[in-house]
């Protein structure tokens, strides 16, 4: 019966799934004698216990910390296996995600290039991965170019990006084993479905530049690890090179790199004309930048970069105080994003016949001013620029000549998430996708002569929308900021604060939450849930100075936005605290374990996934070297104390009640490394199991840990496992946060 149909039985069931006589055992898990010091400001010295440092090991290097990770997954199973909702979920999730979906065609060459085809990913419905197809019309079934189900029987192989040569008849691809974020790419045939020899590895966090003439391309690499190393080490000397085809890797040339400063990276951007390469050296993940450009079609030598392919670098920019994002290049104008005097950024133009002579800054000429909405990207197309704005975390994408007059809007469907806007820049056409929280990815083709959108693909997703509401609303956090919230639920749903209600944020990383739809979201509407997505700071929803405010000695305003957002929800009779579940994923999961630890008392249920719990020790694993920029190191003596304060992992108090919490992350993990979440995980068992003076006894809520097999951060998750998920993830809540309290 469905889930709706039986919450008066749930409620007479569900007291033996959370009475004390039934606590969750954990298994035992060491404690060491770890110590680290770190200077404060002010030459103050902290000493900090890592008591479970023995946790960090790689799972597949350590016995140790694999029989961990199976003891610890089979209590968390045999607890999830025990819920009688759980069945109801799989069976729901399986048919919500059981429909077509289809993404935005993508011209395969430029226009002139023969014949004419485009291609499109594709999911049947319940296809662990989606397929890549070729077709001769925009709007036609085509066949298949590449299909990754056939990569692996469990469907952890997935492609992870695609680059057509400007002629289109190769294809450079990627591969991602496992959800790891190593690539491995490989080139295809596209007429004869050949794949050529070549293969490149230790590629992450890139795509691939094709030269005009399709001779080879540019693309950005790592050393190889050492033995073992490979998903834990930090991600340092990353160099851009330049492969040639049928050259061996070893062979490879490379044609930027900075060895005094390893722990930055660079990455290509070669106008659509193959004149000029130019090159974005970051040291973080914020946008500023430094950036380099150099002629690349006249070779001195054997190549398309002559006889030292490191040389003959012009420097545009030589600091890191703003963004400059290069979109497209009309002969020698270059037209870019930035922040310089826009916070809310916008669209300027550079002549590079003039670099290396004229101040590059002073130099720029503006093409479309600085609005109030924040222009999240622009694209050159058919002679206009689309400008893709945020107006309160909606989309609205305008249409400017390439001198910056308005020439108009593209009218979008709704209030939501409009993506795509791509194409050459002689191109006619152009492509997007539009959604929102209960409207499925819609596929539409833009005609720029005649400015009217077509429809080309709506999935039937069986759902009857007309019997929800999505609206958006605004809050007060602690210091009088204002903050958007969106709301989705039933039309029917009394508020009157008995509704289990799930309260989802991030705040990070200029990262915006628009709107969009999820399956398994819908799943938990439909049962009577709410889902609230509150836009924090730290996020990109109102430009550079919503991210500030947001980051660094400043991250404390993210939790506080969550606390408030939580406190609204309550205020407004929505939901009460043991009806309330709040979820994060990576920054997000910090936002939930940091909350947690600082509110316990305030949620009835915490789902904080693949989060960045260890804020002491982040920066030194893979990817978290790049972070510093968002939130310091504890190597910097203004920061360690700062971020020992809110810390998950170190803000775990013996004796505390924290709410029921399942904590999720993945053994292939390579961007945020399970050690974050298995040394949180511990240290609640740990706490949960121990007396405090002043707490007492911390009671028996359920405390758990899951931890996927062949899995990573989340890109290239195969269907199944993502249904899995949701199906424990949601089937959690219901047990310690649902049905309505209608007693």
């Amino acid at each position: 019966m469905p889930l709706r149909s039986f919450p008066r039985l749930w409620m007479a069931i569900l007291p033996l799934f959370t009475s004390p006589a039934l606590a969750v055992e954990y298994p035992e898990t060491a404690r060491e004698q770890v110590v680290d010091k770190y200077q404060s400001a002010g030459g103050k010295t902290l000493e900090v216990a890592d008591p479970y440092r023995w946790l960090e090991a790689d799972v597949r290097e350590s016995e140790r910390v694999a029989e961990w990770v199976a003891q610890q997954q089979a209590v968390t199973d045999a607890y999830l296996r025990s819920l009688p909702s759980r069945g109801e979920w799989v069976e729901r999730l399986t048919k919500l995600w059981n429909f077509q979906r289809r993404g935005a065609p993508q011209r395969l060459g430029r226009p002139g290039a023969s014949p004419l085809r485009y291609t499109y990913a594709q999911n049947d419905g319940l296809q662990n991965q989606s397929v890549l197809y070729l077709t001769d019309r925009f709007n036609g079934d085509g066949r298949v170019l590449i299909d990754p189900n056939q990569w692996s029987e469990d469907g952890t192989v997935a492609l992870a990006g695609y680059s057509p040569s400007n002629d289109g008849r190769l294809l450079a691809y990627q591969r991602s084993e496992a959800g790891s974020d190593w690539r491995v790419i490989r080139v295809l045939e596209v007429d004869s479905g050949k794949e050529l020899e070549d293969e490149l590895r230790w590629v992450k966090f890139g795509g691939v530049q094709w030269t005009p003439d399709g001779a080879g391309f540019y693309y950005s690499r790592y050393p190889e690890p050492e033995a073992g190393e490979a998903y834990q080490a930090s991600a340092l000397n990353r160099k851009l090179c330049f492969h040639k085809l049928g050259d061996p890797q070893s062979k490879d040339v490379v044609v930027f790199e900075n060895p005094d400063h390893p722990d930055w990276s660079a990455g290509a951007w070669l106008t659509e004309d193959g004149r000029w390469l130019l090159v974005s050296e970051s040291k973080g993940t914020d946008h500023q930048n430094r950036l380099y450009a150099r002629r690349a079609d006249a070779p001195l030598g054997d190549g398309p970069l002559g006889d030292d392919p490191s040389s003959g670098w012009t420097a545009l920019v030589e600091d890191f105080d703003n963004a400059f994002d290069p979109f497209a290049s009309v002969g020698d104008k270059l037209f870019l994003l930035t922040d310089q005097d826009a916070p809310q950024r916008r669209v300027a133009a550079f002549d590079l016949s003039k670099a290396g002579e004229a101040d590059f800054r002073e130099a720029l000429v503006e093409v479309v001013p600085e609005r109030e909405a924040t222009l999240e990207g622009a694209s050159l197309i058919g002679g206009e620029v689309f400008a893709s704005y945020l107006e309160d975390v909606a989309s609205v994408v305008r249409r400017y000549s390439p001198d910056g007059g308005l020439l108009g809007e593209v009218k979008l469907p709704g209030v939501g998430s409009a993506m795509g806007f791509g194409g050459w820049q002689d191109a006619k056409e152009t492509f997007y996708t539009y959604t929102s929280y209960a409207a499925p990815p819609t596929t539409y083709r833009y005609d720029i002569d005649a400015q009217v959108s077509e429809k080309l693909f709506e999935p039937n997703v069986g759902v009857d929308f007309s019997k929800y509401t999505v609206r958006r609303e605004f809050y007060t956090s602690k210091d009088g900021a204002r903050i958007p919230i969106f709301l989705t639920h039933r039309k029917d749903l009394p508020l009157d604060g008995k509704n289990p209600t799930l309260l989802y944020g991030y705040g990070g990383f200029t990262i915006s939450m628009t709107p969009g739809y999820s399956p398994s979201r819908m799943a938990w509407v439909e049962q009577g849930g709410v889902l609230a997505v509150a836009n924090l700071r730290g996020g990109g929803e109102y430009g550079e100075p919503w991210h500030e405010a947001g980051k660094l000695r400043n991250k404390q305003n993210v939790f506080d936005d969550f606390i408030a957002a939580a406190q609204w929800l309550i205020d407004e009779k929505i939901t009460s605290p043991k009806h309330l579940g709040i979820q994060g994923g990576s920054n997000g999961g910090l936002l939930v374990g940091a909350v947690m630890t600082q509110r316990p008392e305030l949620f009835g249920a915490c789902l904080p996934a693949v989060g960045v719990m260890d804020m002491m020790r982040f920066h030194t694993f893979t990817a978290g070297q790049f972070w510093r920029d968002e939130f310091g190191s504890s190597d910097d003596p203004e920061m360690a104390e700062y971020l020992l304060g809110y810390s998950p992992y170190h803000n775990v108090r013996p004796g505390v009640a924290y709410p029921p919490t399942l904590v999720t992350t993945a053994d292939t993990d390579d961007r945020v490394v399970p050690m974050h979440s298995f040394k949180f995980a511990a240290a609640l068992q740990h706490a949960q199991q121990t007396s405090d003076a002043a707490n007492g006894a911390a009671g028996d809520a359920p405390l758990l840990i899951r931890i996927e097999s062949r899995a990573g951060h989340g890109a290239g998750t195969p269907t199944a496992k993502l249904i899995e998920q949701a199906a424990d993830l949601w089937a959690f809540l219901w047990a310690t946060i649902g049905p309505r309290d209608d007693s």
